[in-house]
């Protein structure tokens, strides 16, 4: 049969346009791409892009205090939301220009509309034309999801935070995921007084928790209103505020709310569960080790098949997707030892088994310090630092890295370069520190804190 295509591509965001991309460019394939909304998806136009030049944004104003510490006669200044938004959304257009300019230089198709899955080599774009290919890849990637429960409309979530016409005086964060403590902490130190509920006992569930609990008294330190054992009952309008009760006997009214209770899979009225395509509880799409689909021609990476929602990860998924299906060498994705970095300040690096996971397979020891920086001690600040290594006691082999410092995004994939080889603790101890800086520790500490 003669199709249209050899591939079509549902979704533009970062595992989508990868895989696209190098399957016409450098496998020679004919391809054809559909995105109903922004080209660069979640990362670019509204998760880890933005976010971050938030992130640096909100770390000024320690640094004019810390500055001033340092001998500087600088004097604190006034944040200028609508300043930033500007400039924000100006880069955020250009990326997206260069997201289009990649498939275009490619010899991609693009389609700027929905389209959804007839059968297994037919998509229909939402302008009624039908296309047909070899292979379709679902790469829609996730969505924020906020419960229903009374006045749960009024919440925002973290897709409009970027849009706020004002910063709120006063804003309430639902959440103890990463994405919650990250706004958290950005809201915060753009000068927002920031309460966050989580329902849990503790922040940041999954990560090591010394990790995790040094984070959470650091945001309240900082100036987080941190509520654990705390949920949203119900909310009601109060003027242009949202007025909030919650477990705790609190009613509070806020200017914003903003919900990051979790992201679920972007395959609503796909039409991929007609056609055989196996979902998952939250309606993510099953896929086996090469990201193929109980229908052999549907493949899917990236959020949409919930494995692990990181961009990199999108993107490898999408160039082993090309190399198994467009050049005859089948890849599995190898979800292993990833590095991973929450920017919440203090940031937290981290790659490989937390203390807990890696006592519950074997017998370890844990080599832990926490300590006061220079830079930030000199200035006065009271903010602590914690570099964590968990080692198998039989192999000696380092199973996890936990870093919660300042930069620990960078110090992490360095490290993690080493805990993927299978490093020891023994080659930790050869290599020479640099002084003075914080990594430093990594490489010094001799005896064990903790053994398991």
């Amino acid at each position: 049969m003669d199709f249209d295509y050899d591939l079509f591509v549902i979704g533009g965001g970062s595992g989508g346009v990868r895989a696209a991309r190098v399957a016409a460019g450098e496998a020679g394939a004919r391809v054809a791409l559909a995105e109903e909304d922004r080209y660069g998806g979640t990362c670019v136009i509204r998760g880890c892009v933005p976010k971050k030049l938030m992130v640096f944004a909100s770390e000024y104003a320690g640094m004019v205090e810390d500055a001033q510490s340092y001998g500087w006669d600088i004097k604190p200044g006034a944040f200028d939301w609508t300043s930033f938004k500007g400039k924000l959304h100006a880069e955020l257009d250009r990326l997206e220009n260069i997201y289009r300019g990649i498939l275009k230089n490619n010899g991609v198709e693009s389609f700027d509309q929905r389209a959804t899955v007839v059968d297994p080599h037919t998509v229909e774009l939402a302008d009624g034309t039908r296309k047909t290919a070899k292979h379709i890849l679902i790469a829609t990637g996730g969505t924020p999801s906020i419960a229903e429960f009374p006045g749960s409309d009024l919440a925002i979530s973290s897709n409009e935070v970027f849009h706020l016409d004002a910063l709120p005086e006063k804003m309430l964060i639902v959440g103890g995921g990463y994405i919650a403590c990250e706004f958290a902490c950005i809201m915060n130190g753009l000068g927002v007084e920031v309460t966050q509920y989580y329902r849990g006992a503790q922040i940041l569930r999954g990560f090591d928790e010394e990790a995790r609990g040094l984070v959470s008294e650091e945001m309240c330190q900082n100036g987080v209103n941190l509520h654990l054992g705390t949920n949203v009952l119900e909310m009601s309008a109060e003027g242009d505020k949202v007025r909030v009760k919650a477990t705790n006997g609190d009613e509070t009214v806020f200017d914003k709310v903003m919900f990051a209770t979790g992201r679920k899979p972007n395959t609503d009225g796909l039409g991929l569960e007609a056609l055989g395509v196996e979902l998952g509880r939250k309606g993510e799409v099953k896929v086996d080790e090469y990201s193929q689909t109980a229908v052999p021609s549907i493949y899917a990476i990236g959020d949409v098949t919930d494995r692990v929602n990181l961009t990199p990860v999108a993107i490898r998924e999408g160039m082993a997707f090309v190399e198994t299906v467009f050049r005859g060498n089948p890849t599995p994705v190898d979800h292993a030892l990833i590095p991973t970095a929450i920017f919440t300040q203090p940031e937290m690096g981290t790659v490989g088994l937390s203390e807990e996971e890696a006592a519950e397979q074997e017998e370890i020891e844990v080599y832990a310090t926490s300590f006061k920086p220079m830079q930030q001690a000199f200035a006065g600040r009271s903010q602590r630092v914690l570099m964590k290594l968990v080692v198998s006691k039989a192999t000696r082999k380092v199973l996890g890295c936990h870093i919660v410092a300042p930069g620990a995004g960078e110090m992490i994939q360095l490290a993690g370069i080493a805990v993927k080889m299978g490093a020891t603790k023994e080659d930790f101890d050869r290599t020479v520190a640099v002084h003075p800086t914080m990594s430093e520790e990594l490489v010094t500490m001799r005896q064990p804190v903790r053994r398991l």
